[in-house]
């Protein structure tokens, strides 16, 4: 493959000498055309026991540009947000042997800046240690939406 500059005719002109100039400069700092620029995507936490909903509610957010781990128990929760770079969770209420309340309260004491969303299609009476709550009756523009809030919020 030919360098920018090799593309000029050589001339002896004040005009050619610019562009070749210019293109030697801009071809020093320009990446490669074959590297892509490296952009971290944020990483959300998913927290769901129904293997399915897990599946869908990644599904859309990988969709919408986040990476995610899903884990189905609340001690898999624990100790990914403990191994990984997290910068939100979103957690089902009703886990089996749990709620999201109380894993709410046991994250918030492993890192209190990463917000807890807290999806369930029940209101809790109490909303301790939970940064935001959604109904899963939002539609799904209105879900991608809240979350999108909260990550710029916390991490933009």
């Amino acid at each position: 493959m030919r360098a920018p500059w090799e593309l000029f005719p050589r001339r002896s002109s004040k005009i050619c000498t610019v562009a070749v100039t210019l293109a030697k400069s801009l071809h020093r700092t320009l990446p490669a055309p074959s590297a892509k620029p490296s952009i971290a995507k944020p990483l959300i936490l998913c927290v769901e026991d129904e293997p399915i909903s897990l599946l869908l509610r990644k599904k859309v957010l990988e969709r919408d540009g986040y990476n995610v781990i899903g884990v189905t128990t609340a001690q898999d929760a624990i100790s990914t947000l403990r191994e990984a770079p997290v910068c939100a969770t979103i957690a089902d209420h009703m886990l089996q042997g749990t709620t999201g309340i109380e894993l709410a309260r046991q994250m918030k004491t492993l890192k209190r800046d990463v917000p807890i969303i807290l999806f369930s299609g029940t209101l809790p009476e109490h909303l301790d240690s939970v940064d935001v709550f959604i109904h899963k009756g939002e539609p799904t523009s209105e879900f991608l939406r809240i979350v999108r809030d909260v990550v710029n919020r916390y991490y933009m």
